[in-house]
């Protein structure tokens, strides 16, 4: 249809949140089908046993996921209580609050970006992104920003997180969830987000504001360092999963590990790093149980994580 092809608003679905709730565990049938099915598979079991065993348990996953309907595959994690720590990228925490008061739409990867830039419309793979929800998220988080100010010249991401969470209209989004549980939400790239935007605009007022990400790794450290097992379940690449693995660094590295990955090793990068090459590193441990899933995340993810529920 014209206004699908024009990245108009008008007509479109929005993009809805996923309930893991309505997903069967069928991870063990998985398991003799071969393929990226076996590996999905054994990926459940790895999960599963990080459990039961009592795992202290890290997830990763970056923006773009938030973006989607796995947001609410995310928050229905945090509600079972399964994961102890949460690494993002700030981009999440923008998609989070806006998505709390602005809908995502789905529309074409074909789609003119020359017109969709005219019609102020942001393009995120197939989903569109009106500029009307950053505009709201400024609106609200500029005067929290001047708040958070006074009360204190120093934030670290984690702790920005949570004061944003505490002082928005409440809503049932990832960040508040996760503050109502204590959960951690470390984000070391978070300056490079919308809200890391208002943060260079306050800054550029004359306000002193210190955004500590290194007090963020102290925590972390801490954490981490008191436990007898560590797992984590990376979802993409990029810094979020590299402060994952390198934070376990000290410890002899991750106990046990299920990436899921569209990235290929070739070009060296470490989104395509495999686990094994984290072996060589020590960021997971030589003995450790890992899985590695070659599959686009909206696909795999709800079957997988569905394990936690």
């Amino acid at each position: 249809m014209e206004h699908e092809k024009l990245g108009t608003t008008g007509g479109l679905s929005a993009v809805k949140d996923i309930s893991l709730k309505k997903y069967p565990n069928i991870l063990k049938d998985y398991l003799k089908c071969g393929f990226q099915a076996t590996n999905l598979g054994s990926a459940g079991q790895t999960i599963k046993q990080m459990i039961e065993e009592d795992y202290f348990i890290l997830l990763s996953f970056t923006a773009n996921m938030m973006a989607s309907g796995l947001r609410g595959a995310f928050k229905d994690v945090i509600q079972t209580g399964s994961v102890d720590a949460v690494i993002t990228t700030g981009g999440s925490i923008d998609h989070d609050i806006i998505r709390s008061y602005n809908d995502y739409f789905l529309g074409d990867f074909q789609a003119d970006d020359n017109i969709l830039h005219e019609k102020g419309i942001n393009r995120l793979g197939n989903i569109l992104i009106p500029n009307e929800g950053y505009v709201s998220l400024e609106e609200k988080i500029r005067p929290l920003i001047r708040k958070a100010s006074k009360e204190n010249d120093v934030w670290s991401p984690k702790d920005l997180t949570a004061f944003l969470a505490e002082n928005l209209e409440p809503k049932d989004n990832f960040i508040q969830r996760a503050a109502d549980r204590l959960l951690p939400v470390y984000s070391p790239g978070f300056i490079d987000s919308a809200i890391g935007l208002q943060i260079f605009f306050h800054k550029k007022e004359g306000n002193k504001f210190i955004l500590d990400v290194s007090k963020d790794l102290v925590d972390l450290e801490n954490r981490i360092m008191r436990q007898d097992k560590v797992g984590a379940i990376v979802c993409g690449g990029g810094i979020s999963k590299h402060h994952l693995i390198g934070s376990t660094l000290l410890r002899g590295g991750l106990d046990k590990a299920v990436y899921i990955t569209t990235a290929q090793e070739y070009d060296g990068s470490l989104s395509g790093a495999q686990t094994r090459e984290a072996k060589s590193w020590g960021k997971i441990a030589e003995k450790a149980d890992t899985q590695t899933v070659y599959g686009e995340a909206t696909l795999v993810l709800p079957l997988l994580l569905s394990t936690l529920m």
